[in-house]
């Protein structure tokens, strides 16, 4: 098949979050399928491996006539096709900024130029064509490309055989605004009602998401427990009955890592500063990684003391308010804490204060750092990960990988993922806990330090356990193919 896979950021180019990282690593192993993939994303800024095609079109967006080019890359037998114009330009250090009329600007552009790259961009010398198509969307920013693929183009005998799949990453930003809207959206009369949302959340309103959902031929959400988790009042953020109504055509596929990227036998972030690589056959490497990142954080070097991690975004979704509320418990065991994000700023303000108050037990690295990140994965002894909601989530992936024992909450991905320790049938990857609250955290946690240091056997057995898992997006790939393959021979 044909795949263009279209997002609003693509790692290593552009990335807030998971998302880029899925545009960039999901791709590779559908080519590596043998399937022929092009991924459409901005260009926010001067790419070096990009290349100026010299293809430019002109595009109706907002009503108003738009010059778009194109820049292309070729990389793991992907075309990665950068799209090029001044309002991107103008975010690239804040890649969802701007006003509420700016970003559906960007999210219309791209859509409508993705659309056209299969008739104009030469990939290899030779455009993709409209042959077996299927457009791979992603989130409410590329939503409108189901809509335009068919109001614009199969309802007047274009792209006739072409299909789209819209991917659920975080139903909760749906682009809504007011009805007033659509007249800027260029969509005909008899679409309106797609987009037309009345809840208690927003009120009668335009709803982008809505209109993506009921257009696309497939949907597909990041983690079996996710697509459940939107059919329901808490989990859709108003469009529960649109996911319930939808579910015929909705999947759940957990995302999965790249080993290029994230394999502790091969990661180059572990192979200086007293880091060491390791697999399954020589933990001795994480033991290192833990010293090394005892040292390089400035922490008293001690094998026996427990080293905590989280990394993430610093807001109210990753419950980093759960880890705070149980500073001075972890304090009291003697644990080490290590945090590494940015977000919310009191939260960021909490994290200075957590280090300044225990400057020998916390360090709090406000900001993000990919080596920090790799090298904090590998040399913790387990991972926090108390997220209120988590469609997916990728930090236990990569924690189990690293042979770190993740202790998260039991929603979306994080479910569908972590398999609870059972102490008594020796099973499991992980600590699990079901309510959001401080109180069942600290109780996950408190059995995770326990099992730790009064029984490491049990704790070595959890660690080999998720470093046995085939975690990477090979698994992931053929569900997402048999999705593309539903989509194809529906009319």
């Amino acid at each position: 098949m044909n795949v263009v896979m279209v997002g609003a950021e693509c790692a290593p180019w552009s990335k807030t979050g998971g998302l880029g990282d899925v545009m960039h690593a999901l791709p590779k192993a559908l080519a590596q399928r043998g399937h022929r993939v092009a991924v459409v994303a901005p260009r926010y800024a001067q790419y070096p491996d990009a290349w100026e095609t010299g293809v430019r079109l002109r595009l109706r967006v907002f009503h108003a006539e738009q010059e778009v080019g194109f820049f292309h890359a070729f990389q793991d037998g992907v075309d990665f096709i950068f799209v090029d114009h001044p309002a991107f330009h103008a975010h690239a250090g804040d890649i969802y900024g701007g006003s509420r009329h700016d970003v559906l600007f960007r999210c219309a552009l791209l859509s409508k130029a993705a659309l056209e790259v299969p008739w104009h961009v030469p990939c290899g010398g030779v455009p993709y064509g409209e042959d077996n198509l299927l457009f791979l969307a992603n989130d409410w920013h590329t939503a409108l490309l189901p809509v335009y693929l068919q109001a614009h183009y199969r309802d007047h005998g274009q792209l006739t055989y072409a299909r789209s799949v819209l991917v659920l990453h975080n139903v909760a930003h749906q682009g809504r605004g007011p009805l007033a809207d659509l007249a800027l959206l260029e969509v005909p009369g008899d679409y309106a009602e797609s987009f037309r949302l009345d809840d208690p959340l927003g009120g009668e309103h335009a709803n982008v998401m809505k209109a993506g959902v009921a257009a696309a031929h497939r949907l597909v959400a990041v983690s079996r427990g996710y697509a459940w988790e939107c059919q329901t009042q808490d989990g859709g953020w108003g469009l529960d009955a649109v996911f319930r109504e939808a579910a015929w055509k909705l999947a759940g596929v957990v995302n999965g890592i790249d080993p290029r990227e994230w394999d502790p036998a091969t990661d180059r972030h572990l192979q200086h500063d007293g880091y060491r690589n390791y697999g399954l056959q020589d933990m001795a490497g994480k033991a290192a990684c833990k010293a090394a990142l005892q040292k390089e954080l400035g922490l008293p070097v001690d094998a026996r003391r427990p080293l905590l991690g989280f990394i993430g975004r610093l807001d109210y979704q990753k419950g980093v308010d759960l880890i705070r509320d149980n500073y001075e418990w972890l304090m009291g065991e003697g644990v080490q804490l290590v945090m590494l994000g940015s977000g919310r700023e009191d939260l960021e303000a909490s994290l200075r204060d957590m280090e300044s108050r225990n400057h020998d037990k916390c360090r709090g690295w406000v900001g993000f750092s990919a080596a920090m990140a790799h090298r904090i994965t590998a040399g913790a002894d387990i991972l926090l990960m108390p997220s209120r909601f988590e469609p997916c989530g990728l930090n236990q992936l990569y924690a189990m990988a690293y042979g770190t024992v993740p202790v998260v909450h039991a929603v979306g991905g994080l479910r569908d993922t972590v398999q609870a320790y059972d102490p008594y049938a020796n099973a499991g990857t992980g600590f699990v806990f079901e309510w959001s609250d401080a109180g069942a955290f600290r109780n996950a946690l408190g059995d995770a330090l326990y099992t730790l240091r009064e029984y490491p056997d049990s704790f070595a057995g959890i660690q080999r356990r998720g470093m046995e898992q085939d975690l990477t997006w090979d698994h992931a790939a053929a569900q997402y193919e048999d999705v593309l393959l539903q989509a194809k021979y529906q009319w």
